[in-house]
């Protein structure tokens, strides 16, 4: 109106009316002012369709940004998605150099510990008085435990090691080791145990859940230095498909659930974040190894498991265990152990299969000594020479796993199609794959990781020849 009044010319403008029938029309007006009349000149024609298009347009463009922001925000979250699972995958290669660098050197290195703890075993039997040569003995000894010790946990690392699985109640074996954990904590930490009744049984070793217990009770225990509290919990968990967004591609399906949480000093994101690497430490130069929680993780996923950490300075830190549930009804006990007798020898015939000489050499000793009749050989190729010139029965054959041209495995098998009823026991310091799958050769069969002591050898060939008694 006050640009009619100055006499401007206004050529279209819109307006919307409200009908007697409660809708809309949209009106747009051409109109010419006669300032010498004072008369407005005006033609109006409806465009309600057309607005409403132009307003349904809007609302598709207000919706489109709308998307596109939503787009732009999962492009985002996947990026760093992919870069988390980037960060998964070199830390699984790292991982595996490790593992595979492990499972190298613990082949050689085995045996030759094997030798110094066999010899040292056998100069002990045979020196009477506790003298210095005794004493010497003994240090040689420890350390060659120690260093098994070692290559064991290098192992578990690379997860190359032989489990020896049992279908197994955790709330048991976590009991049995009460006074183990009292051992290697502070006395001022408090121990608090809070197990699920009627928890699903899991099928993994039980030496192997005591090993892994004892590394994180350890680790607890370096983080409470004024004392405070150790809680161990088991729990029955279903993790449905989506339930845990941090892990996607965790497996869904029932679970048994081992939590071990402390009122340590915890950590924060980046220690956190390297925690299970190989060597990695947060502890002084020269104690420790780093491959404790390494270790732990090596042992846990090589059974099947899954393992996370969660912590915070000064909150803390848990750690949660889920191994898969067993179909069935609950296991109410831990698999009975054998109870541990005194060594006795036989006077069987025993095959010995090795290429590594020194071992061949010590492992014959042992055996003589006890009173076994041993053939040797040290190729597979002469193992199947010798089976045929051999005019007595050879009652158990002794066997590497891993030799140049032929492993122990395919040489059993050569042996048992003409001889079933021969026992076989497997011996390796490199446990692959290969190794993991010998029990299926037959039942009468068993696994010795190197190295071994005497006494572990004459039980094991007992407990195969007297088994069917």
């Amino acid at each position: 109106m006050e640009k009619l009044r100055h006499g401007e010319v206004t050529l279209f403008f819109e307006n919307r009316y409200l009908c007697k029938n409660g809708t809309y029309k949209w009106l747009a007006w051409t109109s010419y002012p006669d300032l010498k009349e004072g008369l407005l000149y005006a033609v109006a024609r409806e465009v309600t369709e057309r607005k409403q298009e132009i307003i349904s347009l809007k609302g598709e463009r207000t919706e489109l940004e709308e998307k596109r922001t939503e787009l732009l925000g999962r492009v985002e979250e996947t990026r760093e998605e992919l870069q988390e699972k980037e960060e998964q995958f070199r830390q699984a290669q790292r991982m595996e150099s490790v593992g595979r660098l492990a499972g190298g050197v613990a082949h050689d290195f085995n045996n030759m510990l094997m030798v110094i703890m066999g010899f040292s075993d056998i100069a002990l039997s045979k020196i009477d008085s506790p003298d210095e040569v005794r004493r010497c003995l003994m240090e040689i000894k420890g350390a060659g435990k120690r260093s098994a010790n070692l290559t064991r946990q290098l192992l578990a690392v690379g997860r190359k090691q032989v489990l020896e699985p049992k279908r197994i109640n955790l709330n048991h074996v976590l009991a049995e080791m009460g006074e183990i954990l009292r051992r290697v904590i502070r006395e001022n930490i408090e121990v608090t145990n809070r197990f699920e009744e009627d928890l699903g049984a899991v099928f993994v070793d039980p030496a192997q859940i005591e090993q892994v217990m004892l590394n994180l009770a350890v680790n607890a225990s370096d983080a409470m230095p004024d004392g405070g509290e150790l809680t161990i919990e088991t729990s029955n968990v279903d993790l449905g498909s989506g339930s845990m967004p941090k892990h996607p591609d965790v497996e869904p399906g029932p679970y048994a659930l081992l939590t071990v949480s402390d009122s340590g000093i915890g950590m924060d994101e980046v220690t956190l974040s390297q925690i299970f690497e190989p060597f990695f430490t947060t502890k002084p130069v020269g104690v420790g190894t780093g491959l404790g929680l390494a270790m732990v993780y090596g042992v846990v996923k090589q059974s099947g498991g899954l393992i996370w950490a969660y912590s915070e300075p000064g909150m803390g830190t848990r750690f949660e265990i889920y191994f898969p549930r067993m179909p069935g009804e609950n296991s109410q006990s831990r698999t009975a152990q054998a109870v541990s007798t005194p060594s006795e020898g036989g006077s069987e015939t025993i095959l010995l299969v090795e290429d590594e000489q020194m071992v061949l050499n010590l492992t014959a000793l042992i055996l003589r000594d006890a009173g076994y009749r041993v053939v040797t050989a040290s190729t597979p190729k002469r193992a199947l020479e010798t089976m045929v010139h051999q005019a007595d029965p050879i009652h158990i054959m002794i066997t590497d796993v891993v030799m140049p041209d032929m492993s122990g495995p395919t040489l059993a098998n050569k042996i048992v199609a003409e001889y079933p009823e021969m026992k076989l026991i497997f011996m390796s310091g490199y446990t692959n794959a290969a190794a993991v799958g010998i029990r299926s050769i037959q039942p009468g069969s068993a696994f010795l990781q190197k190295p071994f002591s005497p006494d572990a050898l004459k039980a094991k060939i007992r407990e195969l020849l007297d088994g069917d008694d």
